[in-house]
């Protein structure tokens, strides 16, 4: 409940349509409260003395205090509904933008299929809980209380049955709200089951189908399927028993008011038109429980929901910027130094990096060579920051990169990623997330140079072709240049190739290191690759093998000096490459 109070801290901006609705509610439940009042003049005033007149006068009366009630409800549920979808807005935004700042590690904490279902699902429960709250409770607690003492001032002999009734269905409540809200949250993370089957489903596609793992996928999908089934009919059950119990203990209650009213107008206790009135005052009193009861029933799916927005939204941000940062040197250069690094992913027992010691040099090539796992991925993805080092110092141009703001490290660094990440959009709008401010030529030149501009050319729309979620429209090796593209527009001090040539063929990789040469001639450049042809030519060659630096230096020099890079030689070129390079 403290996590759904501290979400209910954003509706204070909305107080100006909180306050009206509240008002227009309780104008309903005075309009529907005057009915019974109503009622109890036509019995004892009309019907009795056979009044038709006054029937039909009060009658008429009744119908506009009914369609005044009407028109307060309407207005009630339009402010309250613009109050809660603004509310679940404003949690979304805070949620997006939250989330948008997480480090890499904690998105690895929670998934993308929990963040998904947290950022809509839950948010929706939130949503539609908040709407029933403000409109449920207000016009419960108004009716309780007024009908309560107009039912008194009705008969008060009368009043001693609901004094015995309504303990009685507040117990039968409350015995069954605690189980109710432990399956709720269970059924949010069973939600969260189905989303990560479904997700990886649909991005695995082809690869559940090239080894014919549908079957075996349809288990999956249907195993996550019945456990929130079964969780859904065990809540079911519960409200199977509840709702007919309230309801029992309504009816008992309405058979107790007539017996017991039957027999106060006998002794003159009571009149009939007065229990009339209070069999409706009574009536308004239970239902006003039921509404309770029917609250109390959405409120635990949106506490649920809110404990996992909040846990989300009170995460800790891993990798923030310095309170006092500091700022790189007016001549920028992109001097970059690893020393001693060493990294570790939380929850791991051992680094994934151990005493990385290296320097590359503004006008230098990079090249970092390893088997699987080595640790090369990791490696750069420190460079800007997407995690943090565990122990040693990561120096750009002589400044610990924990010192400066992210979004100044970041505009130095044309990061191109090993996955080639397409976004929804034209072809142009993906290449220009690398420089907004692009021009046309800008972006062209980009894609010439990544060679792209070939097959760009050849699609029906050319630059402004719509590229499918995903990019399922367009080949790897498609996808590929154009993340290239995207990052080689950006022109940063320092690039980072982090195997993202794997996807080409040697001849069009060629063609994109020639092309690239006048635009990296300057800058630092860090290039990952599991190809060796790919780094031989590299001004050094940084070679990993389970986290460890194992052998520094050109080509030439590690062919002499490191027996793992020579496998990897070995084991990569052919007979006539190994000839040529006079190895053998």
């Amino acid at each position: 409940m403290r996590s759904l109070l501290k979400l209910y801290g954003n509706l204070k901006k909305y107080w100006f349509l909180i306050v009206p609705a509240i008002i227009f509610i309780y104008l309903q439940v005075r309009a529907n409260l005057e009915l019974p009042t109503i009622m109890m003049r036509i019995v004892n005033d009309g019907i009795l003395p056979g009044d038709i007149n006054y029937i039909s006068q009060q009658g008429m009366f009744m119908l506009v205090i009914a369609g005044l009630g009407i028109l307060a409800s309407i207005a009630a549920n339009f402010l309250a509904s613009h109050a809660s979808m603004g509310l679940g807005r404003d949690i979304r935004s805070k949620l997006f933008r939250h989330v948008e700042s997480f480090s890499l590690s904690e998105f690895n904490k929670f998934g993308a299929s929990t963040l998904l279902t947290r950022t809509s699902n839950d948010v929706v429960q939130i949503q539609q809980s908040t709407q029933m709250l403000i409109m449920m409770l207000s016009n419960a607690i108004f009716t309780g209380i007024d009908a309560l003492i107009l039912a008194y001032n009705a008969s008060p002999y009368l009043t001693r049955v609901l004094f015995v009734a309504i303990p009685i269905i507040a117990l039968v409540i409350a015995i069954f709200i605690k189980p109710i809200t432990t399956l709720f949250l269970l059924i949010q993370k069973e939600i969260d089951k189905i989303n990560k089957v479904v997700r990886e489903n649909i991005t695995g596609v082809r690869v559940i189908r090239a080894f014919n793992k549908i079957d075996y996928e349809k288990k999956r999908f249907d195993n996550a399927n019945l456990d929130v089934t079964n969780t859904y009919i065990k809540a079911n059950r519960i409200m199977a028993v509840l709702m007919p119990l309230a309801m029992i203990s309504m009816n008992l209650a309405t058979v107790a008011i007539i017996w017991y009213g039957a027999k106060g107008i006998d002794l003159g206790n009571t009149n009939l038109g007065s229990m009339v009135a209070f069999i409706q005052y009574a009536m308004m009193i239970l239902m006003s429980i039921v509404f309770l009861t029917i609250l109390f029933v959405m409120l635990p799916r949106a506490v649920a929901a809110s404990e996992r927005v909040v846990e989300v939204l009170e995460t800790p941000i891993e990798i923030k910027d310095p309170e006092t940062p500091k700022a790189f040197p007016d001549e920028r250069k992109g001097n970059i130094q690893f020393i001693d690094v060493s990294f570790k992913y939380i929850g791991a027992e051992e680094p994934v990096l151990h005493n990385i010691t290296f320097e590359a040099k503004p006008g230098e090539v990079v090249g970092i060579l390893g088997t699987t796992g080595s640790g090369k991925t990791t490696l750069v993805n420190l460079i800007p920051r997407l995690y943090d080092v565990t122990s040693g110092r990561l120096l750009i141009d002589g400044i610990d990169v924990r010192d400066v703001p992210q979004e100044e490290l970041r505009k130095r660094i044309s990061y191109v990623p090993q996955r080639a990440v397409i976004f929804t959009g034209t072809i142009k709008e993906n290449i220009k997330m690398g420089k907004p401010d692009a021009t046309d030529e800008e972006i062209i030149e980009a894609a010439k140079i990544a060679q792209a501009h070939g097959f760009i050319e050849r699609l029906p729309q050319g630059y402004d072709t719509i590229i499918s979620e995903g990019g399922t429209n367009l080949s790897g090796g498609q996808k590929q240049r154009i993340s290239i593209a995207r990052g080689i527009l950006r022109r940063g001090d320092i690039f980072v190739f982090d195997d993202c040539f794997s996807a080409l063929d040697f001849k069009t990789e060629a063609k994109l290191r020639a092309a690239l040469k006048d635009i990296i001639k300057n800058s630092t450049v860090i290039l990952v690759a599991q190809r060796v042809a790919s780094v031989m030519n590299a001004d050094k060659i940084v070679v990993l093998d389970e986290g460890r630096i194992v052998g520094i230096g050109n080509h030439k020099e590690l062919m002499e000096t490191s027996e793992v890079y020579r496998e990897i030689v070995f084991s990569q070129l052919s007979q006539e490459d190994l000839v040529r390079e006079g190895l053998v």
